[in-house]
C-alpha cells in the first residue's frame, strides 16, 4: 500500500498492547489455580489486580487510537459517535461479564453507571472546561448539542437510578420484571431517537459553525491522528482488541471482589474502577480537544459517553439479570441521589450559557471531589 505524502508507515510494534493483553489473558487462564491460592496474600492480590487494570487501560488507549483515526475520517458528528460507541460498548460488555461472574454483585451496574455520570459530568468535564478556559479564556460551542444530550440524559438517569427506590411492585430499590422490560425498551427507544436526530434530522446541532472547515486543518496538524493504514485495518483492530479485553474483564471479577472484602473498601469502588478504566482514554481525547479550542468535540465526546453508557448499560444488565436470575439493584441511596441531582442541575446550568470558562470547570471539579469523599466517608 502506498503511503501518502507527510505520512510514515506505522511500526508493527505500536500494537504492543494487543500482545500484552493476549499474554496476560493466557497467564490468567493457565495459572488460574495458582492465582486463586496466591490471592490470599494481600500484596499478591493488589499486584495482580494492578496488572489487570494496567493491561486493560493500555488496550483501551489503543482502541481509542484506532477509533480516533476512523472518527477523523468520518467527520463530525458520526466520527465522535463511533469513538463513543467503541469505548462505551466495551464498558457495557465488561460490566455484563463481571456482573455474571463469581459471587452476585447486584449493585455493580448501578455503581458503574453512577460512577460514569460523576466521572464524566464532574471530573473529566471539569478538567476540560478548566484547562480549556485557562488557555483560551471563554470557549464557544453549539448550545443545541448540549441541550439535546442533557434532555436525554436526565430522564434516563432518573428513571434508571432514582425511580426504583419509589416503586411498590417489589421491595427495596429494585424493579419488577415488567418494569425492567419497560425500562429497557424505553432506554433503547430514547437512545435510538437520539442517534436519528444526531446523524440525520439535526446533524447541525452537533457541529459548531465553521468547525467543519477548521477540522481539516486541525486533523492535518495532528500527526497522532494521521495514519497510513487503511480504514479496514483500523476497524479490524477495534474488533481484535475487544475480545481479549472483555475476557480480561471477566478475570478481574474475582480479585476485585477479594480486594473490596479484604480491605473493607466501599462496594462502589468496583464500579468506580470499571468506569475509570474504560472512560479515561476517551476522556483524554476530549480534554485535548478542549485545549485545542475545539470544545464542541469535547461536548460531543463527554456528554455522548454518559448518554451511551446509561442508554446501553440499562437494557444489557437487565437482560443479564433476567437470563441468569441474578438480583439487580438499580436505585441509588439517598446520598448518591442528592449528588446525582446536584450534578445534573449544575450541568444544565453550565450548558445554559453560550460560552464556558474556568469558573464552571472549578465548580464541576469540586463536585467530583465531594463524590470521592462521600464514597469513602458517609
Amino acid at each position: 500500500m502506498s503511503v501518502a505524502k507527510g505520512q510514515t508507515r506505522e511500526p508493527w510494534w505500536r500494537e504492543w498492547p494487543l500482545a500484552l493483553a493476549i499474554l496476560t489473558l493466557a497467564l490468567a487462564l493457565l495459572g488460574k489455580d495458582w492465582i486463586a491460592s496466591a490471592s490470599a496474600q494481600p500484596v499478591v492480590l493488589i499486584v495482580w489486580l494492578s496488572i489487570l487494570c494496567g493491561v486493560i487501560l493500555a488496550a483501551a488507549v489503543a482502541i481509542v487510537r484506532h477509533a480516533d483515526v476512523l472518527a477523523h475520517r468520518l467527520g463530525e458528528p458520526a466520527g465522535t459517535l463511533l469513538l463513543t460507541l467503541a469505548i462505551t460498548g466495551l464498558e457495557v460488555v465488561m460490566v455484563a461479564f463481571v456482573m455474571s461472574t463469581g459471587a452476585e454483585k447486584p449493585t455493580l451496574a448501578r455503581d458503574t453507571m453512577f460512577a460514569v455520570v460523576m466521572l464524566v459530568l464532574n471530573g473529566f468535564l471539569g478538567v476540560a472546561l478548566l484547562l480549556g478556559g485557562w488557555r483560551h479564556g471563554e470557549q464557544p460551542y453549539n448550545l443545541q448539542s448540549a441541550n439535546a444530550f442533557l434532555v436525554m440524559i436526565l430522564p434516563l438517569t432518573v428513571l434508571g437510578l432514582v425511580l426504583p427506590n419509589y416503586t411498590r411492585a417489589t421491595p427495596g430499590p429494585m424493579l419488577s420484571v415488567f418494569q425492567m422490560v419497560f425500562l429497557s425498551v424505553m432506554s433503547v427507544a430514547i437512545y435510538a431517537t437520539f442517534l436519528y436526530v444526531q446523524n440525520r434530522r439535526h446533524r447541525g446541532f452537533f457541529i459548531l459553525a465553521g468547525e467543519a472547515a477548521d477540522a481539516v486543518g486541525v486533523t492535518m496538524a495532528e500527526p497522532s491522528q494521521d495514519s497510513s493504514r487503511s480504514t479496514f485495518f483500523h476497524a479490524l483492530m477495534l474488533a481484535i482488541y475487544g475480545l481479549p479485553l472483555v475476557l480480561l474483564a471477566k478475570q478481574m471479577a474475582a480479585p476485585l471482589d477479594a480486594v473490596v472484602i479484604r480491605f473493607e473498601a466501599p462496594p462502589a469502588l468496583g464500579g468506580f474502577i470499571m468506569a475509570v478504566l474504560v472512560l479515561t482514554p476517551e476522556s483524554i481525547a476530549a480534554i485535548r480537544a478542549a485545549l485545542s479550542n475545539r470544545l464542541q468535540r469535547s461536548v460531543n465526546i463527554l456528554l455522548g459517553s454518559v448518554l451511551a453508557s446509561i442508554g446501553l448499560t440499562i437494557p444489557l444488565v437487565i437482560a443479564v439479570s433476567l437470563a441468569t436470575g441474578r438480583v439487580l439493584v438499580l436505585g441509588l441511596d439517598a446520598v448518591s441521589t442528592v449528588m446525582l441531582v446536584l450534578s445534573l442541575v449544575t450541568s444544565i446550568l453550565t450548558f445554559s450559557l453560550p460560552r464556558t470558562n474556568v469558573l464552571l470547570g472549578c465548580v464541576h471539579l469540586l463536585l467530583f471531589g465531594a463524590y470521592l469523599m462521600l464514597m469513602f466517608d458517609r
